[in-house]
C-alpha cells in the first residue's frame, strides 16, 4: 500500500487540479474506513447525517402526509437543520430558529399588506430582515428570518394571519421533531473525542519526537529538515485546538441528556481531566520551543550552533525515550494495553526513568566540556533544559508528599 502511495505521489508531481482530486478522495475512503471499523467521529458523523435526514422524511410524513398539508415546507426543512452535534444546540438553535421564523412571516405579511404586492413586499422587507440577521438574539439563526419571508410572499398565495399561524404552526412541528429526534435516538455524546484528541495528540508528539531524534542521531538534518520540524510543531498546536473545541463539545453534549440514553450510546462514561489538556498544551509548547532552537542553530546568519559528538547522540537518544513515553501514553489513553501486559509494561517504564537518569547525568557533564565551545554549550543547556520539561510532564515523578 506504501508503494502504491509513493507511485501515486510521484506521478500527480506538477498536477495540482488533478493531485487534489486524488487525496481528498483518498481522504474520503479514509473516513469511510474509519467509520466502517468501528465508534469513533467518523461514524458519529454518519449517524448525525442519518438522524438529520430521518427527522425531514418524519416531519414531511407528519405534515404532507398524514395532515394533508400541500404547502408542507417548512416542517421538514426546520426539522433537518435542527439535528445538531449536541441536544442542546438543537433546543437552542431551535428557540432562536422559531423567533426568526416568526419575525419573518410577521414582517412578510406586513409589507404584503401595506403595499399589496408581491415584489413591492419582498423589496419593503428583505431590508429590514437582513439587518435583523445580525442580530445577537438571533445567534446564527437570523437568516431564516429572511428565508421564511421569501417562502411567505414567493408562493403567490393570499398573505393573512391563517396563513402566517400555519407557517409558525409547521415550523414549531418540525422544530418538535428535530429536537426530538436528536434528544431520543442515539443523542450526540461527545466524550470520546476528548479522549481521541488527547490520545492523537500525545501520538504525534511521540512521532515528532522520533524524527527529531533519528535526524540528530544520523547528523544528516539542515535547514530543511528543521524547518518540517518546525512545521509538524506547527501541526502539534492545530491539533491542541481540536482538543479545546472537544473539549467544549463534551461538556455542552451531556446537557440535556438523561443517563439512560447516555448509557444507550455507548459512549465512554469517563473522559480525561481538564488539567490534562493544560498538561498536553505545556507538551505542545515545549516541542514547539525545541524545534525551534533547533532551527535556529543550522541558520547561517545566527550565532548560536549545534552541538556536536557523543553528547548530540546522547541527546537523541533521550528523545527517543521521551518518544516512546508519548506513545505508551497514547496506547493506554485508548485502552490499548491489556491487564496481563500491565506488570511488564511497569518494569519497562521504571527501566526507561533508569536510562533517562543515566543520560540526563551525562549530558550535564556534557554542559561543562570545553571542547563544545561557548555558543554550542548555550544551545545545549538550552536543548536540554526542554527536554527537561517534556520528560517532567511526559513521565511525572510521584507524589512524594503521598507518603509521609
Amino acid at each position: 500500500m506504501t508503494a502504491v502511495i509513493r507511485t501515486a505521489r510521484e506521478a500527480l508531481k506538477g498536477r495540482r487540479p488533478v493531485a487534489a482530486v486524488w487525496w481528498e478522495a483518498c481522504a474520503v475512503g479514509r473516513s469511510v474506513r474509519a467509520a466502517w471499523r468501528g465508534p469513533g467521529r467518523e461514524r458519529d458523523l454518519v449517524v448525525q447525517s442519518l438522524k438529520a435526514a430521518g427527522a425531514a422524511l418524519l416531519a414531511w410524513a407528519v405534515a404532507g402526509v398524514w395532515l394533508g398539508d400541500p404547502m408542507a415546507l417548512m416542517a421538514p426543512w426546520v426539522a433537518l437543520v435542527l439535528v445538531q452535534a449536541t441536544v442542546y444546540s438543537s433546543v437552542r438553535q431551535a428557540g432562536e430558529q422559531f423567533a426568526a421564523i416568526c419575525a419573518g412571516a410577521v414582517i412578510a405579511s406586513a409589507a404584503q399588506a401595506i403595499t399589496d404586492d408581491h415584489t413591492g413586499a419582498l423589496a419593503l422587507c428583505l431590508p429590514v430582515l437582513m439587518l435583523m440577521a445580525n442580530w445577537s438574539r438571533f445567534g446564527r439563526q437570523g437568516i431564516y428570518a429572511a428565508t421564511t419571508a421569501v417562502f411567505v410572499l414567493a408562493s403567490g398565495t393570499a398573505v393573512s394571519a391563517a396563513a402566517v399561524g400555519h407557517r409558525v404552526g409547521q415550523a414549531a412541528l418540525g422544530a418538535a421533531i428535530g429536537v426530538a429526534v436528536n434528544a431520543f435516538v442515539l443523542p450526540p455524546i461527545h466524550l470520546r473525542d476528548v479522549r481521541e484528541n488527547i490520545a492523537a495528540l500525545a501520538r504525534e508528539s511521540g512521532d515528532l519526537l522520533h524524527t527529531v531524534a533519528t535526524g540528530l542521531r544520523e547528523g544528516e538534518w539542515d535547514a530543511q529538515s528543521a524547518a518540517g520540524w518546525s512545521s509538524d510543531a506547527a501541526r502539534l498546536g492545530r491539533r491542541l485546538d481540536a482538543l479545546y473545541s472537544a473539549r467544549s463539545w463534551s461538556r455542552e453534549s451531556l446537557r440535556l441528556t438523561s443517563g439512560p440514553l447516555r448509557r444507550l450510546q455507548r459512549v465512554p462514561t469517563a473522559v480525561p481531566p481538564e488539567d490534562e489538556d493544560q498538561r498536553w498544551s505545556r507538551v505542545t509548547g515545549n516541542v514547539t520551543a525545541l524545534t525551534r532552537t533547533l532551527a535556529v542553530t543550522v541558520d547561517e546568519h545566527r550565532t548560536p550552533k549545534a552541538p556536536e559528538g557523543p553528547v548530540l547522540d546522547l541527546y537523541a537518544r533521550l528523545l527517543a525515550l521521551i518518544g516512546d513515553a508519548c506513545h505508551a501514553e497514547a496506547d493506554r489513553l485508548l485502552g490499548s494495553s491489556a491487564g496481563p501486559r500491565r506488570e511488564a509494561e511497569t518494569e519497562t517504564e521504571t527501566e526507561t526513568e533508569t536510562t533517562m537518569d543515566e543520560l540526563h547525568r551525562r549530558l550535564q557533564e556534557g554542559l561543562r566540556e570545553q571542547g563544545q565551545g561557548a555558543a554550542r554549550t548555550a544551545v545545549l543547556g538550552t536543548l536540554v533544559l526542554q527536554a527537561e520539561n517534556l520528560w517532567a510532564e511526559i513521565v511525572p515523578e510521584p507524589d512524594e508528599s503521598a507518603g509521609q
